[in-house]
């Protein structure tokens, strides 16, 4: 009897060990993003206390206070709000707007193809963070323009991956056959052709979110993405350096790195996961 495509997929995802650690990573993340009101309920402005200030770990407060006495624990908890919601949210807005315009560069060709790979080009000359810092430095500093700023930075890289799958899809036999009985540009480009163009453009998305996690936590680092007192982890490793309390407190620079570490350990690993277990050529 044979397997459904979807109770196959789930054959391979539990065969794969990268994707269910990069999975159970992510879930617990997106767990403690979601419950941080109900577990830790967090006033930025007024939870501090000048008191407690740099206690090392402890019962009280697991991973230590910061230098206004405020509970990293907390923060970072709080902290993975942010972060994930800065990476999938630019990482969304990225995929949407560069699979649509490499979605038409491929299929139409002519001046479309040509007009979006030289805006690509101009955008790939410059490193990504660079590209990122500048955007911002126009915009100015905040969630919303850090948002942006990373989401234009990944553009370029769903345009070209869209635009190369959508060429060899466009050329294969039902796309061909659904032309020649009468189907209209519109129904072949997103009714064929986008359909069987988006698997590589899933892969691509879990491991921008991770790439999308960094560029924030740089940005918030070097002041210009979330502001103060936001518990964003990259504006946490950037107090703990600024005030030189990582010397004698280095549980304030530690858990926050620690939380960077693993957000983009999760998905990475699940974005390599997928791509072994929607490759049509794994063993089935």
């Amino acid at each position: 009897m044979r397997r459904r495509p979807s109770s196959q997929l789930w054959r391979r995802f539990r065969r794969s060990t990268p994707a269910k650690a990069g999975l159970i990573i992510v879930m617990i993340f997106t767990l403690l993003a979601v419950l941080a009101p109900v577990i830790k309920p967090y006033d930025p402005t007024s939870d501090r206390s000048f008191r407690d200030k740099l206690k090392p770990p402890s019962v009280e407060h697991i991973f230590g206070t910061d230098n206004l006495g405020r509970d990293v624990a907390t923060r970072v908890l709080h902290g993975a709000r942010i972060s994930l919601q800065v990476g999938i949210v630019a990482t969304l807005l990225a995929m949407v707007v560069g699979s649509l315009l490499g979605l038409l560069a491929g299929y139409y060709g002519g001046w479309i193809d040509s007009t979006t790979g030289w805006l690509s080009d101009i955008l790939l000359a410059f490193p990504g963070i660079l590209l990122a810092i500048g955007i911002v430095a126009v915009r100015g500093p905040g969630l919303t323009n850090t948002m942006i700023a990373v989401s234009i930075v990944q553009i370029p890289i769903y345009l070209r991956l869209a635009r190369s799958v959508v060429i060899s899809v466009r050329e294969r036999e039902f796309v061909q056959a659904a032309g020649a009985l009468g189907a209209g540009q519109n129904r072949i480009l997103f009714k064929h052709v986008l359909p069987n163009s988006v698997t590589p453009l899933i892969v691509q998305a879990s491991l921008s979110i991770a790439t999308a996690t960094i560029e924030a936590a740089a940005l918030g680092f070097l002041g210009l993405g979330a502001q103060p007192p936001a518990p964003e982890w990259g504006t946490m490793l950037a107090d703990a350096f600024q005030v030189g309390v990582y010397l004698t407190a280095p549980w304030t620079m530690i858990f926050p790195g620690l939380a960077i570490l693993f957000t983009v350990l999760g998905f990475n690993l699940l974005g390599d996961g997928l791509r072994d277990v929607l490759d049509p050529r794994s063993t089935q």
